[in-house]
Formats: C-alpha cells, sequence, structure tokens
C-alpha cells in the first residue's frame, strides 16, 4: 500500500494529473472514503490529465457521466445511493466493474462494491483488471491521507 498527504484541494488535482500519466486506458479505479474528502477532486485532477475539458461533477443522482478525452471516453460512476453489488448490477453498472465496458472507468464509493478499503480484494469481487484501490481519509483541516493499492490479476 502506497500513502501521500495532500494539505489542499490543488495538491490533490495535481496528484491527479499525475497518475494520469502513469495509468493507461485498460485502468479502472476505484475511490472510497468519507464525504466531502476528496474523491471527486482527485478524480477531476485525473480526468484533466487524460484530456477532459469540460467540468467534470459527481454523478451522485445520474449514477454515470460520460467525458470524451482525447477521443477516449472516460467513465465516471458513483456508488453512493446504491446499497451494495445486488444494487449496483440492478442499476446496470457492473459492466463497467468487471471490465465489459469500453474507455477509462473511475468509480466513487467503490466500497459499496468491494466493501471496507483493503490491501486485497474479496474474493467475490469480479473486477476489472488492472484496477487501484484508493481510500481517502482527512486527518486534520484540509490534510488528508491518500492511500493506495494496485491489483493486477
Amino acid at each position: 500500500m502506497d500513502t501521500t498527504i495532500s494539505t489542499h484541494p490543488d495538491q490533490t488535482f495535481e496528484l491527479g494529473k499525475q497518475w494520469a500519466l502513469e495509468l493507461d486506458h485498460a485502468w479502472t479505479l476505484g475511490f472510497s472514503g468519507d464525504l466531502g474528502v476528496g474523491k471527486t477532486r482527485l478524480i477531476q485532477g485525473i480526468c484533466h490529465g487524460w484530456g477532459v475539458t469540460g467540468r467534470v461533477v459527481s454523478p451522485t443522482y445520474s449514477l454515470i457521466h460520460e467525458y470524451q478525452a482525447n477521443g477516449k471516453v472516460v467513465h465516471h460512476l458513483d456508488l453512493y445511493r446504491l446499497d451494495g453489488p445486488e444494487a449496483i448490477w440492478q442499476a446496470g453498472l457492473a459492466d463497467y466493474l468487471t471490465g465489459s465496458a469500453k474507455g477509462r472507468v473511475v468509480v466513487e464509493w467503490i466500497d459499496r462494491w468491494l466493501g471496507p478499503f483493503g490491501d486485497s480484494l474479496p474474493a467475490q469481487a469480479p473486477m476489472a483488471s488492472p484496477f487501484r484501490w484508493v481510500h481517502l481519509s482527512g486527518c486534520q483541516g484540509e490534510e488528508r491521507t491518500i492511500s493506495y493499492v494496485d491489483f493486477r490479476h
């Protein structure tokens, strides 16, 4: 598990841009953490780094937003309103998580699919490969701890 400390939302955004340069189109990225901890800000940086020029906002009520980025699509999912894997399947979002979707996939509230953040994937969780699981937690003030684990099947 790797960990970074961010002391400002702009620093979180810049980390996202840096990750965008490191991760190719095959990766699925899942984010967990409390409300307001910076998940969307990190995703905004990633999307910007991939070439998204439009506004990137959390799709809490629509469940998914799609952005164009240099001829590729970015699928931005938010699982906050769904109560677990069964609800995710019923909403038609599981294909994005299992690698069936074409394009890049970023998912807020991935713990609704996988359970609590950890350094291993649950055995029953079908996941796209490769997958980066990112967890953000607030410390004090604007400081955030950003931990992540990469999984390659």
